[in-house]
């Protein structure tokens, strides 16, 4: 299927750019919201958990940490190693984060009109296997 990757990347900036428009009251960004989906999906989590799921370099998720603590979103506690840093979501985070998550919820419902439940769900299916076959493909020449 020729034009895949373009009709996927024409998708892929207008949405960032709206994810981040609907942020940026909270002075967010959707790389700083990946940080804070994380933790609350995986609860306290160290750097290199976030940035092996992202795919990250570990320095950049340090950044994207500090500008969040910076904003008091996220705090960091003692792990089992002090050289460990675990981050997890203050009380203003669960705050911000279940006040964003609606507004997510209510972006996916406008995006998704017009689209059947079968469409929509062979699509949530089809792009982590993508993604993996992408990984694999990364791992094979890495070898």
């Amino acid at each position: 299927m020729q034009g895949f990757f373009q009709s996927y990347l024409r998708l892929y900036r207008p949405l960032i750019t709206t994810l981040n428009e609907l942020m940026s009251s909270y002075q967010l960004s959707y790389s700083l919201w990946q940080v804070i989906l994380y933790i609350k999906n995986n609860g306290p989590s160290t750097l290199v958990d976030i940035s092996s799921y992202y795919n990250v370099e570990k320095p950049t998720i340090t950044r994207r940490v500090h500008r969040l603590e910076e904003l008091q979103i996220v705090k960091q506690i003692p792990g089992k190693d002090r050289r460990e840093k675990v981050i997890q979501l203050t009380e203003l985070g669960e705050k911000i984060y279940k006040e964003i998550r609606t507004k997510i919820t209510d972006l996916e419902h406008q995006v998704m009109e017009g689209i059947t439940a079968e469409e929509q769900m062979i699509t949530f299916e089809t792009l982590p296997k993508i993604q993996e076959n992408i990984m694999k493909r990364e791992e094979r020449k890495s070898e």
